[in-house]
């Protein structure tokens, strides 16, 4: 079976570190040096000991009493993310899904550089969405190599997401990020996280019919 990132212990921690991320970088432009984890605590709707348990995760350690150094901080989740480097990446399937994905502005501060597209329809090839080139399927593989790209993102159909995958890694990809809602097999060398559009409105609609509040962050 191959690697999930789902799986790993730390994938809770892992999710709001974004969100601490950008509280953190919102503090440090308005001028924040220190911030103490009762702060971070009431903003992300959690405790404190869930939040040292977080951050402890990265290395970065507060002073007590004190706090934690707002900057420092921003860098020692940045360094646990990997965020410090940034990933090249190919995206396969410029519809649109995949053209919002190419638009989206935020990657590159997340570490992330989706460098062009390939799809199957002649009508997109040879043009460009948001800016990025989109290319021919069957040039992937040339371009996985000549260029050293280990990150591949799905944004086809389910029907062809498999096959998708497998021209991914049989190119070379290491680890893909799959937006189609189906499970796909893979080698054991080959990381996958799979993204489930409608997991999120899943939960909002129940908590909605609950007349929940509030949902879990």
């Amino acid at each position: 079976m191959n690697g999930s990132l789902v799986k790993i212990s730390k994938a809770p921690s892992i999710r709001r570190m974004p969100t601490y991320l950008h509280k953190l970088v919102e503090m440090s432009r308005s001028g924040v040096d220190i911030v103490g984890a009762p702060e971070l605590a009431r903003y992300m709707k959690s405790n404190e000991i869930v939040v040292r348990k977080d951050l402890a995760i990265t290395g970065a350690t507060g002073q007590p009493g004190v706090g934690y150094k707002v900057n420092d901080l921003i860098d020692a989740i940045r360094r646990f993310l990997n965020w410090d480097n940034l990933t090249d990446a190919v995206l396969v399937g410029a519809g649109s899904l995949g053209s919002a994905l190419l638009g989206y502005e935020g990657f590159e501060e997340c570490g992330l550089r989706i460098l062009c597209a390939f799809d199957a329809n002649p009508e997109k090839i040879g043009g460009t969405v948001h800016g990025k080139p989109v290319y021919a399927l069957g040039e992937l593989r040339d371009f996985v190599r000549i260029n050293q790209i280990r990150l591949g993102i799905i944004c086809v159909p389910a029907s062809f997401a498999q096959e998708t995958a497998d021209i991914l890694v049989s190119a070379g990809i290491k680890a893909i990020w799959n937006f189609a809602n189906v499970s796909l097999k893979l080698p054991d060398d080959v990381v996958v996280q799979r993204e489930v559009i409608a997991g999120g409105w899943a939960l909002l609609s129940t908590c909605m019919r609950d007349g929940e509040a509030t949902t879990a962050r």
